[in-house]
């Protein structure tokens, strides 16, 4: 299989240091069933087009489904000198039929042809990410409803500032991995556009039919332009982009995750069996499946900034630098599905400390907001409540106590319209359910949040369904 496809050109053999150097077999192998499917319905356009017979296209596809077959069942041969999965699959071919081989490459270049695989390629893995998104997505709600009670600090500048339900900070996570849902999503409009029938870089001369291969092939729309066709990698960039922002998501829940089960919060105990131990220390239970999602953001940090690097500085139109871009694509997309099917499986497995989260409430003045709250529907104004309230705290800390544990007496030193009322007002059920406003931690409002998701999920995932990948 040694016999280039360009060999026609060239008066020495390629020397084999530059034939492994410049082979990217082994990366983009896993291309092999979007390029004959684009193979395929490149050969019945072709023949729909009059440019080969209704009998060579069939021949031609009956030889690439065979090869399908072939590397499936593991039975097909690679090899760098074929260089990339195009040479190989065309290659292959001809072993069986050469005469009608030959014309399958008629009005294509490798150009258009790679481009039309990783658009299919990434078409297939954006679905897939998303149906993994919205599984997870689910079983962040069905965490929220079952732990509707549950009262915990929040938090600003990592210190407890006031109290809010679980289930309203879980749910925070259900709308951040939901905009990286529709990111997803969005990003399959620029992704879903055909290059093929762009040839090298100025289109070709044959009479072929750019929308029927489209429809064909299920892409909505055939790209204007023929330079820009194979020259772009934006929809790869936009995807890593996507891809990064995600990970920022889990690598902050991990981040909650990983304190959240250390000794000195005790929020949460994390699965045995999604923890490890010591090598040395027998009663260590370390949080290393948060630790590697945390660890992961940066690789694929890594991916966008290596593609970006990569086609900051081409010239138009098609580069051999753009080679490098599978690399980056494949690995980000492993990565990615990896931890949210690790995260889907983990998250439904958590032990919610309740009486710990409770308690924690209770301590670090969480209430003081509530307290300039409670004063200001007495009639004082916002600013001079607070001031009022910075003084009650910081008295509170010279005598050790927290505001709840002050005396009616005490309160009145500081402001003369406090009433009894105020003990009710600074209850930790209370300061929650009085977050009513759209968005807020009111238990009605979190309930009807949860709802809410657990409809628009159901619709994502019926709509889901109807795509069927290569």
């Amino acid at each position: 299989m040694s016999e280039k496809l360009w060999d026609g050109r060239f008066s020495e053999k390629t020397d084999q240091s530059v034939e492994a150097f410049t082979s990217s077999i082994d990366v983009d192998r896993r291309l092999y069933r979007h390029d004959i499917e684009g193979s395929i319905a490149h050969c019945k356009m072709l023949a729909q087009a009059s440019i080969i017979t209704e009998d060579e296209a069939l021949s031609l596809i009956q030889g690439l489904s065979t090869i399908r077959r072939e590397i499936e069942r593991g039975q097909f041969s690679f090899d760098d000198s074929l260089e990339d999965i195009h040479m190989h699959i065309e290659a292959r071919l001809a072993q069986e039929n050469t005469k009608t081989a030959q014309k399958l490459h008629t009005a294509r270049s490798r150009n258009d042809q790679v481009a039309l695989d990783t658009r299919m390629y990434l078409r297939d893995a954006v679905i897939l990410i998303l149906k993994q998104l919205a599984g997870f997505r689910q079983v962040i709600v069905a965490l929220s409803e079952k732990h509707l009670d549950v009262v915990m600090p929040g938090y600003t500048h990592l210190q407890r500032a006031q109290p809010v339900l679980l289930s309203h900070h879980l749910m925070a996570y259900f709308e951040m991995f939901t905009r990286d849902a529709q990111r997803f999503s969005d990003g399959l409009n620029r992704i879903n556009v055909n290059p093929l029938g762009s040839a090298a870089l100025a289109g070709t001369p044959y009479p072929i039919d750019r929308e029927a291969t489209s429809q064909l092939l299920n892409f909505p729309k055939t790209s204007n332009n023929s330079i820009d066709a194979v020259s772009d990698r934006d929809f790869i960039i936009e995807f890593l982009s996507s891809a990064s922002i995600c990970m920022i998501h889990f690598s902050r829940f991990s981040e909650e995750l990983i304190l959240w089960s250390s000794s000195e919060f005790s929020f949460i105990d994390l699965p045995d069996s999604f923890t490890t131990g010591s090598s040395i220390m027998p009663q260590k239970k370390n949080p290393d499946v948060p630790e590697l999602v945390r660890g992961k953001t940066g690789r694929v940090f890594g991916n966008l900034i290596a593609l970006l690097t990569i086609m900051k500085s081409l010239p138009l139109a098609y580069n051999r630098d753009m080679q490098e871009d599978k690399e980056p694509l494949f690995d980000t997309v492993d990565t990615l599905n990896a931890c949210i099917d690790i995260y889907t499986k983990m998250i439904p497995k958590l032990k919610i400390n309740k009486k710990r989260m409770l308690e924690a409430t209770t301590k670090g003045f969480l209430n003081a907001t509530d307290m300039a709250d409670y004063l200001v529907t007495k009639g004082l104004p916002f600013r001079q409540a607070h001031a009022c309230v910075g003084k009650t705290v910081s008295y509170a800390l010279d005598k050790n106590k927290e505001l709840h544990e002050l005396s009616l007496g005490e309160f009145k030193t500081f402001s003369s319209i406090v009433e009894a009322d105020i003990f009710d007002a600074l209850t930790t059920q209370k300061m929650i359910n009085q977050r009513k406003s759209f968005g807020g931690t009111a238990t009605a409002n979190v309930n009807a949040a949860i709802l809410k998701a657990k409809t628009a999920l159901e619709k994502e995932k019926k709509k889901l369904e109807k795509y069927k990948p290569i």
